[in-house]
């Protein structure tokens, strides 16, 4: 084996590593990126659960936030865009009247009042629509009829 093809192998034998190294760095960026994030929603959820803030017993609470932490570190839990999605599809189902406040209502327009612990939210958007005058009534000429004649 000549000394050049000697030293060419082992710069791809270099380059094959230094390539999985660095791939195995931004991996594991991205895995550490996904821990903090998820430790991060974690600690606010557990403070709501602490501070009462969460509509929920506090064992529950703490039990749930743990959960969904440890799903988010799988890379098990959903974004808000398939959240937006499943609601956009609720409302395809409606008539097309009906379906522009509907998604309206999705994204955050109108008001909106109770809460998931009472049950549900109410969500309520108004939409003024102008009354159409009633159709005139059509001209029917009518017959003119002369008076009887009177006599004296």
């Amino acid at each position: 084996m000549s000394y050049h093809h000697h030293v060419k192998g082992m710069t791809r034998k270099y380059l094959i590593g230094f390539s999985l190294m660095a791939a195995s760095v931004a991996f594991g960026s991205s895995a550490n990126a996904a821990d903090a994030k998820a430790t991060d929603t974690y600690q606010k959820e557990r403070a709501a659960c602490l501070d009462g803030t969460s509509h929920q017993d506090r064992a529950t609470c703490l039990r749930e936030a743990a959960a969904a932490r440890g799903e988010a570190k799988r890379g098990n839990l959903t974004e808000s865009s398939s959240y937006d999605n499943n609601a956009s599809q609720r409302c395809s189902v409606l008539p097309p009247a009906d379906r522009d406040d509907c998604i309206r209502r999705v994204q955050g327009a109108g008001t909106a009042s109770g809460s998931v612990e009472s049950g549900g939210i109410y969500r309520e958007t108004r939409t003024t629509v102008p009354v159409e005058p009633p159709p005139a009534p059509a001209y029917e000429p009518v017959p003119v009829v002369p008076p009887p004649a009177q006599r004296y």
